[in-house]
């Protein structure tokens, strides 16, 4: 999970990424840019519970209240339900870049400064010494540094 969702657990970090907007290749109103005033007309598809990204928090506090249209259980599916439509989604950059390619979406930065997006491994304080979740912590961070070693936003 990333931070900000939850907090009072033992974390490790395991890489970092950013938020991007995702809309149709043949959006009729937005072409090169997205502006927090199409954020707030336009219709989302959002992975399940809107607020639980900092991002669209953040979006708030700028006073712009996304219109959900649509809700979903799965990142993956954003790209899909955006294609051909007028809906607009926030998505990590990490995945719009692997899925941008599979529907005819573009890839938008936001038109404020979002805070990142830091993925982390949480537990329970009760499996703080357990050796086989060091391992799996030890593992996880690994492959988390691997990861933004080689996928540099």
């Amino acid at each position: 999970m990333p931070h900000g969702v939850t907090s009072d657990f033992p974390a490790t970090d395991l890489y970092e990424d950013r938020w991007v907007f995702l809309v149709a290749d043949d959006h009729p109103s937005v072409v090169d840019r997205i502006t927090r005033q199409d954020l707030a007309r336009l219709p989302w598809v959002t992975y399940q519970r809107t607020y639980d990204a900092p991002a669209v928090r953040q979006l708030g506090m700028l006073g712009v209240e996304p219109r959900v249209e649509v809700s979903v259980d799965s990142f993956q599916l954003l790209p899909l339900l955006v294609a051909g439509t007028r809906r607009v989604a926030l998505v990590q950059a990490r995945l719009a870049r692997l899925l941008a390619p599979l529907a005819a979406v573009r890839v938008l930065e936001p038109p404020y400064e979002a805070v990142p997006l830091r993925e982390a491994l949480w537990w329970h304080p009760v499996h703080t010494h357990d050796a086989a979740h060091i391992w799996l912590r030890e593992t996880a961070a690994r492959v988390g540094r691997r990861l933004a070693d080689t996928h540099r936003m």
